[in-house]
């Protein structure tokens, strides 16, 4: 499981079911991450995973991450089901217009 840090604005749109979808730069730090939870790499400008990725780093597509909001042990969380895709953003919930990102899709809030 995953844990992710972030801005309480956004935590509230998530657990109010406004926001969807939660952004991350596509720099090393997160590809690492995202191969060993989702079994995901970009080749080519391209998101791959499931059938097109090598047998030993396939992952099911939906996983579950942790949103948490700042870094105390008290912090809020919430964990949802999510599922990795690639691509632009959209603005009103936080993405730099036209720059390409990781993107959690996010299918059910859990808690």
């Amino acid at each position: 499981m995953l844990t992710l840090q972030i801005k309480r604005p956004w935590f509230n749109m998530i657990l109010g079911g406004a926001k969807k979808e939660e952004y991350r730069e596509v720099k090393p730090y997160y590809d690492a991450r995202f191969k060993n939870l989702f079994g995901a790499i970009i080749v080519g400008g391209e998101l791959l995973q499931g059938e097109d990725v090598p047998e030993e780093i396939r992952k099911a597509p939906v996983q579950e991450v942790i949103f948490r909001n700042g870094y105390a042990s008290n912090a809020p969380d919430i964990m949802a089901k999510c599922r990795l895709a690639y691509g632009e953003g959209r603005p009103e919930l936080g993405a730099e217009p036209g720059k390409k990102y990781y993107i959690l899709k996010i299918e059910e809030v859990i808690k």
